[in-house]
């Protein structure tokens, strides 16, 4: 009887941790090449110029980011440390501002060692460690499944667009455009 009582035992934690595995893996953006806390050791290179009026075409065909089967239709980074999306090139008219760095430059760190736990807001206004950001317009579509109270990010250096950073979602592996808004 003892015996018993421990297989059940064992077959039910058993059945515990792999039900608690596979919801990670669906919570974490469903592929194993993208996101799932891999954060990429550095930013992306700067894209090839594009020309302006191809940049601006409004007839031109919306370009999807899901560049294979299970990935997010959404700028991403693989766990190869690709940037997926982000080649539209500094004369990208959705990107420019008429005041870049505004309310200053973003000091709490950029890149891989410094990973930070989004403390609450949305798009329009999220803040970690004091420091706020806001999205761009352009990129708000892309942001949708973050969770403004408990979501890692990592800011880069965007060496395309002055005056925007890139926030990296730890957990999804998808990024977005933001501005550093000041740390009041």
């Amino acid at each position: 009887m003892l015996v018993m009582r421990k297989t059940i035992c064992g077959l039910a934690l058993f059945s515990l941790f792999s039900l608690a595995a596979l919801a990670q893996k669906k919570e974490g953006g469903g592929s194993r090449d993208v996101g799932g806390g891999k954060i990429p050791s550095r930013g992306p290179a700067p894209a090839k110029a594009q020309p302006a009026a191809r940049a601006q075409a409004p007839s031109a065909p919306a370009k999807g980011f899901a560049d294979k089967a299970g990935h997010p239709e959404a700028p991403h980074v693989h766990t190869n440390g690709k940037w997926i999306g982000h080649d539209s090139g500094p004369s990208d008219p959705k990107y420019h501002l008429d005041k870049p760095f505004e309310h200053g430059r973003f000091t709490g760190g950029i890149g891989k060692g410094h990973v930070f736990r989004i403390e609450g807001g949305g798009p329009s206004r999220f803040w970690f460690g004091g420091f706020y950001f806001s999205v761009a317009p352009a990129d708000l579509g892309f942001c949708a499944d973050w969770l403004w109270g408990s979501d890692q990010v990592v800011i880069y250096d965007d060496p395309d667009h002055v005056g925007w950073y890139l926030a990296y979602n730890v957990r999804l592996g998808t990024y977005c455009h933001v501005m550093y808004l000041g740390n009041n």
